[in-house]
């Protein structure tokens, strides 16, 4: 098994290195690899985490988008620890930083809506083209404004078999004051204060798509059945958002999934992680059935 394990990783090194991509692995646990890269994306490349079983064939892969002021690993590292539960189950997980975020060189004023829509497409379009990964069974996921962008992504494209949110929001308008709104309207760009990091600075672009952009009419264009996951008590993102969405939705096997007594964190920083474990396994539990 450990040969196999290092045959395996010596196939993916090579595949990135001929792509360009520089690439680090270790070996988490039994039966599973992480791979770090960077995909080029225009103006600038974004930062990849692929977690994937190996000795299983083809798997598919899920693309992860992370939420506002976050990274790729999400808040209380909740995809750290989903990524390594997904790739036990048989599926690769491939979570990425958007500009100004985690491990990205590149300025957050580049990030828009429909900057993260081209991010997680150039992200699918590489991983689904790696040794392992079955092209055919690419889902995608959000956390929050994570989870617009999923919903954005997978309404652009047919890219996507499967698609989930946890509290993906409908609305994100409201996130600018008019304070925020002026300055950009001034200077082409304004800050977005945080308690927990340093300010992200915002685009006047942003807003302009936060404000036009019909996220409900996205979500209507998806042929992909789609999971709303939601916890009942979330006061950041109405509940109703994830009911809009699964109202709209094209298809018979979309389901709304409510986590009771969770909000918009899911307990992951109570240091109770029963919601957490819920909210994972009912995600696994997801793609699993329809990638």
């Amino acid at each position: 098994m450990k040969k196999h394990v290092v045959y395996v990783g010596m196939i993916i090194l090579c595949f990135l290195t001929l792509t360009g991509c520089m690439a680090t692995h270790k070996t988490m646990s039994k039966g599973i690899v992480d791979s770090t890269f960077s995909v080029p994306n225009g103006d600038h490349t974004i930062p990849v985490t692929l977690t994937m079983p190996i000795g299983e064939g083809e798997v598919p892969v899920v693309v992860m988008m992370h939420g506002t002021g976050s990274n790729k690993d999400e808040a209380g590292n909740a995809y750290l620890m989903l990524a390594p539960k997904m790739a036990k189950a048989g599926i690769a997980a491939a979570r990425f930083d958007f500009p100004g975020s985690g491990d990205s060189t590149a300025s957050y004023e580049l990030y828009s809506n429909t900057e993260a829509i081209r991010d997680c497409e150039a992200v699918a379009a590489f991983v689904s083209g790696m040794a392992g990964i079955d092209k055919n069974r690419i889902g995608v996921m959000g956390w929050s404004q994570g989870g617009t962008d999923a919903l954005l992504a997978a309404g652009s494209s047919n890219t996507f078999s499967s698609v989930l949110t946890w509290a993906g929001a409908l609305e994100l308008g409201d996130m600018a004051t008019p304070e925020m709104r002026s300055e950009a309207e001034k200077q082409g760009y304004t800050f977005m204060e945080f308690e927990w990091r340093e300010p992200l600075k915002l685009s006047k672009k942003w807003i302009d798509e936060v404000d036009t952009m019909d996220v409900l009419s996205y979500a209507a264009k998806i042929k992909a059945p789609i999971a709303s996951i939601h916890g009942t008590v979330d006061t950041t993102v109405p509940f109703t958002d994830s009911e809009k969405v699964q109202a709209v939705s094209r298809n018979p096997k979309s389901k709304l999934i409510p986590i009771e007594g969770a909000d918009h964190l899911y307990g992951v920083f109570s240091g109770d992680l029963t919601l957490f474990e819920e909210l994972s396994a009912k995600t696994i539990e997801w793609f699993k059935s329809t990638l």
